[in-house]
């Protein structure tokens, strides 16, 4: 920048050949006196030394000689005023740069330096150079910072010591220098000038390394070039990328000053997959940021994302890491579509988790879908072994003894966690995964605790939304998401697609929202909390067949199911993954809790029912369950009951139930209203000494009559004679066919008005 260049600016002072009418002998002021016709001053036109000059004999203490014309200061301009003087007769002055300072108005401004460094002229004939910089800014090598309030001032040189002395001076030279101070006023440092040289070919790591620990605060400027840097490089001050980096996959890009995908993107020359493996790299190498910001940009992906791959130094990682705010989106590559073997394998209860003899087993992928006679859903390879043909299940097949073919399937996933032995608290919130029908969408690692996944959306997944292969689901807590299925046409029972399954204790679903998936949840695990979600899953079907909504796989649950909203879907409880699913001891089905849920069906078969409980062996129970306070809804028909047995493998043993709780539920076009304990009303209309009491089919699962647990008679009992009788009945229960009534036992014919509590578990 030269502002005599750029903007006109006039800055020389007129040579001493112009006349010396505009040469003051004072600050420069107009009106002061000058130097033209001064008996002691004299234009010199021939000078060995100057050419043209002013000839000075000094008879003033400080002898002034200052330029009348106004030179302009500007804020961010710097200007160096220098003069040329040497001595040639009599005593030998100082010399020094000085200058009058003036604002706006015209008035002088005070506090302010007036000279630069004073020189000395030693001998005679020696030609001696003095400057001083002036400007508004007060920076080192400025010898006059005037401040803001500066505008003109008016400059020459100053003589001082001893008089009498004859001294020529060459012509004044003001100009703008603010060059000096680029390097500190642009506060950039340029990779080029440590060495880095931007061909692609040369290695840039150490000239990297050495701008940044110039910058000192500065930004590091990475100019126009490709730049290959071989090694890991951490930049500890802001860095700009105008050039292109090239890195090998295990060295390390760290922008602690600029952590986030844009800058990422920038230094991989657009790249936006390659970006976001080396920022993720980064996230999980570095303890400067415990987050990485996509700065709501879309990230196209033609192929998934392997973080393992992307961070291959770590196996496990354990700190709290936030990956937050953009759009992950599958772009029509062709390299998304599943990978799917068949196989023959070997499986037995006595090493339940795996199969074994597994043949072509070098071709299943880890993270496969298993299926095959007696495995249950979402049952996944966490692990295989090449030498030993064996393959480690996620959870146990309930009825796969012996030797089958079975299909593994691998679903291709926009962000595929499941290379990391085990990653823990990584936390996704407010990111948006595009599946575009092509991909699936999140896989969880084989191992960790407390992972989540928060206020993002899984829009149109080809198969699934998130998957946990193992236990990295421990923990998990899936909060405030939306899964938006692409099967919305579809039949209810041609869907495939699932919003996510876990396979371990403890998770938290929360807030969620998904649209008609074959399933919502697919649980395993104990001691999960579904609560406060949305999920819908019908069609246009007249009678149409509905799908479960959550599946439990493990029939000792201890889940608690409260105040969702749960659309045209069941629940289904099952024991899908016990090795021996039939019931010789331990709790049974226990631990569910059902409360404060609306449950709402339309048009549906009038067998549907929202809670199904189906067991995959013999003489199961269910053995501590607890459904009140939900609003049960049927639209445009009826349906029979809220409750049933899926009898496709066993039925339930109803004679050894226990623990069974119905209350306070609210039931609209609802046939049989279950209640348990159930208050009956009955009125013996004639004469008889047993009265038959039905509990027409309201007891939970068409249960047995089991126990009544009180009597309270309505009106008095009364004889064949009409005579009230003080007698009170015996009962016996579990009578008629399906032992769903009670007989209330009279010593003689009577006939009244009783109200009885039955229940049909103990």
């Amino acid at each position: 920048m030269n502002i005599a260049v750029t903007e006109g600016v006039v800055l020389m002072p007129t040579p001493f050949s112009e006349g010396l009418d505009v040469w003051s002998r004072g600050d420069g002021l107009p009106g002061s006196d000058s130097y033209q016709n001064l008996a002691t001053a004299a234009f010199v036109p021939a000078d060995a030394d100057f050419a043209g000059c002013l000839e000075i004999q000094k008879t003033e203490t400080v002898q002034k000689l200052r330029y009348m014309g106004e030179t302009p200061i500007f804020p961010g301009v710097y200007l160096r005023v220098t003069a040329r003087i040497k001595a040639l007769a009599g005593s030998l002055p100082n010399v020094r740069i000085g200058a009058w300072a003036g604002d706006g108005n015209g008035n002088a401004l005070p506090g302010v330096t007036l000279s630069g460094a004073t020189a000395t002229l030693s001998s005679y004939g020696e030609v001696v150079e003095v400057s001083a910089i002036v400007g508004v800014g007060s920076r080192r090598g400025v010898d006059m910072p005037w401040g803001p309030g500066a505008h003109h001032g008016h400059f020459g040189i100053d003589l001082f010591g001893p008089n009498g002395g004859v001294v020529r001076v060459d012509d004044i030279v003001i100009e703008d220098v603010t060059e000096v101070f680029i390097r500190d006023l642009v506060n950039v440092v340029d990779v080029r000038d440590y060495g880095a040289v931007g061909d692609g070919v040369a290695d840039e790591s150490a000239a990297f390394e050495a701008a940044d620990a110039a910058a000192a605060g500065r930004t590091v400027f990475v100019s126009a070039g490709t730049y290959r840097v071989s090694n890991s490089v951490t930049f500890e001050n802001h860095v700009v990328f105008e050039g292109t980096l090239t890195m090998p996959s295990a060295a390390i890009l760290s922008l602690t000053k600029d952590f986030d995908l844009p800058t990422y993107v920038d230094a991989f020359g657009g790249d936006e997959e390659e970006a976001l493996r080396k920022a993720l790299q980064s996230l999980l190498n570095g303890a400067d940021h415990e987050s990485l910001d996509l700065g709501g940009r879309r990230v196209s992906l033609d192929a998934p994302v392997d973080v393992h791959a992307a961070v291959s130094n770590r196996d496990t990682f354990s700190q709290r890491r936030v990956l937050r705010n953009g759009q992950l989106r599958a772009e029509d590559s062709g390299q998304w579509a599943p990978l799917s073997v068949n196989s023959n394998a070997t499986y037995a209860i006595s090493n339940a988790g795996k199969l074994t003899n597994v043949a072509n087993v070098a071709n299943i992928a880890v993270g496969s879908l298993v299926e095959g006679a007696g495995v249950g859903r979402e049952i996944y390879v966490t692990a295989k072994n090449n030498a030993t043909q064996e393959v480690t299940l996620s959870d146990n097949l309930h009825d796969a003894e012996g030797t089958q073919n079975y299909t593994f399937t691998r679903f291709r996933y926009l962000l595929d966690f499941s290379g990391f032995t085990k990653l823990e608290k990584f936390e996704i919130e407010d990111v948006e995964f595009q599946c575009q029908e092509m991909s699936s969408g999140l896989m969880l690692p084989k191992e960790g605790t407390v992972n989540v996944v928060r206020n993002c959306v899984f829009n149109r997944p080809a198969a699934r939304g998130i998957t946990s292969i193992g236990t990295g689901c421990q923990g998990l807590v899936l909060e405030s998401n939306q899964f938006i299925s692409a099967e919305g046409g579809a039949l209810t029972q041609n869907r495939v697609t699932i919003a996510f399954n876990t396979n371990a204790n403890d998770v938290k679903v929360r807030n969620n929202r998904a649209s008609q998936f074959r399933h919502f949840a697919v649980i395993g695990g104990q001691h999960s909390t579904i609560m406060g979600n949305h999920f819908f899953q019908g069609d246009d079907a007249a009678a149409g067949v509905r799908s479960a909504g959550i599946v439990l796989a493990y029939k000792a649950c201890n889940t608690t199911i409260s105040n969702n909203y749960i659309d045209n879907c069941h629940i289904e409880w099952t024991n899908e993954r016990e090795t021996d699913p039939d019931h010789t001891g331990g709790f049974g089905f226990s631990g569910m809790t059902v409360t404060g849920n609306v449950f709402l069906c339309s048009h549906v078969a009038a067998w549907f029912s929202f809670l199904v409980v189906k067991p995959y062996g013999a003489n199961n129970i269910v053995n501590g369950l607890n459904v009140s306070g939900n609003l049960f809804r049927c639209v445009g028909t009826t349906i029979n009951r809220v409750e049933r047995v899926d009898t496709s493998f066993a039925p339930l043993n109803l004679g050894a139930m226990k623990n069974v709780h119905f209350t306070g539920n609210n039931y609209n076009n609802v046939a049989y209203g279950t209640e348990n304990p159930l208050l009956v009303r009955f009125s013996q209309n004639s004469h008889a000494d047993t009265w038959q009491i039905e509990t027409d089919s309201k007891l939970p699962f068409s249960g047995h009559a089991r126990y009544v647990t009180s009597v309270v008679l309505t009106s008095r009992p009364r004889d064949a004679d009409n005579v009230t009788k003080f007698v009170t009945p015996y009962f016996s229960t579990e009578e008629g066919s399906g032992k769903d009534r009670v007989h209330a036992i009279w010593p003689e014919p009577m006939r009244g008005d009783l109200a009885v509590t039955v229940r049909m578990d103990s």
